[in-house]
């Protein structure tokens, strides 16, 4: 390979030019998005030379005040075209200094924020490494289950969170959580460490299921800045002795049961997400396990997931799959991930993405 060559491979990371052309869709979608929801509801339907405005003005006032004031100047000095004027000896002559100064100043603002980019990836990449810690690495070997779970952010830092954890004061009994904390990015992130401790230290304390989603609900409400970022969640106790499922679902995508048998139940049972009135009142569902049932906990980026269309992957296409699928838990969650990719493409991922697959022993 020449030395050209090895340059554009480390420069492109070994990506082809559609992989690099695709990234960079996604990133300018993303970034137009995220610049357009600080500016108010309408500025994310702009479209054409006011779409660029818009993203325009929306960076700009992201800057500093002092970042703002330099760019003012470099475009101005860009701009300043009394670059020419008559010589004593009738030659044209030109004075470039003003747009080269201009330049030079666009160079030391872009340098600046490629800096301030750099130091925040490596920052959320710290933030992605103790979120990972967060949640459990592989499944806990668990006489009877089969369990397997993923999830795929959306962004470098997610909502989402999933954890399988004994019980305190239930013998034989386990708990199986997964929960969305509204939003996406850091601030999802922080809330969602939030509720994972405090769910953990409620845990501790031996709270039986419905007093431990009043106790998360109270404490989410402390946090929710005005009910802005609720937490939805489902959780259930899996009591193997008596081959019982008892549940509670926060305002969360209800699961789906598959029955042995036949037939698919979602479990629906529950009250509102955590964190939106203090008082909420929540029931506990109770169904029973047959050897073989199926149960599949998700979050809401999978069935809104879309293709380039626009179209979302939708329920009755995850309860076909559901349905039909046939594998170990650990195959039957890559199959899901595969159908999902499979249906949206090249389309970019707006949402966290993550699911439990738990099978009970045949």
């Amino acid at each position: 390979m020449t030395q050209a060559g090895r340059f554009w491979q480390r420069l492109t990371e070994g990506h082809s030019l559609g992989t690099l052309w695709l990234d960079f869709r996604r990133e300018a979608r993303s970034s137009f998005e995220s610049s357009s929801a600080a500016l108010g509801p309408g500025a994310s339907e702009a479209r054409g030379w006011h779409r660029v405005w818009v993203f325009a003005r929306a960076m700009f006032f992201r800057l500093t005040p002092a970042r703002r004031v330099l760019l003012l100047v470099a475009i101005v000095l860009v701009l300043s075209f009394d670059a020419q004027q008559q010589g004593d000896e009738g030659k044209i002559q030109s004075r470039g200094g003003a747009p080269i100064l201009g330049a030079a100043c666009l160079l030391v603002l872009l340098g600046l924020e490629v800096a301030d980019r750099v130091a925040l990836k490596r920052d959320l990449e710290v933030a992605r490494d103790i979120q990972k810690w967060l949640v459990p690495a592989t499944p806990p070997t668990i006489p009877g289950l089969d369990i397997a779970f993923r999830t795929r952010p959306a962004n470098t830092v997610a909502g989402d969170y999933y954890d399988v954890i004994p019980m305190a004061g239930e013998e034989a009994a386990v708990l199986l959580v997964v929960a969305d904390v509204a939003g996406k990015g850091i601030p999802a992130g922080l809330l969602m460490a939030c509720f994972r401790s405090c769910l953990r230290t409620l845990i501790a304390a031996g709270h039986d299921l419905a007093g431990l989603i009043s106790r998360l609900n109270r404490f989410c409400c402390t946090d929710s800045y005005g009910g802005r970022h609720f937490t939805t969640a489902f959780l259930a106790s899996w009591d193997a002795a008596a081959s019982t499922l008892r549940y509670i679902n926060a305002g969360h995508n209800p699961p789906l049961l598959r029955r042995a048998a036949g037939g698919i139940l979602p479990l629906e049972t529950g009250g509102l997400p955590c964190g939106t009135f203090a008082d909420a009142v929540y029931d506990t569902g109770r169904v029973e396990i047959a050897p073989g049932d199926l149960l599949v906990i998700y979050t809401d980026g999978v069935v809104e997931a879309e293709n380039e269309s626009g179209g979302e992957y939708g329920l009755d296409r995850l309860m076909e799959f559901v349905r039909t699928a046939i594998s170990s838990a650990e195959g039957i969650q890559q199959q899901l991930f595969a159908s999902i990719d499979a249906f949206t493409g090249k389309a970019p991922q707006h949402d966290d993405v993550t699911c439990m697959i738990v099978q009970f022993a045949g």
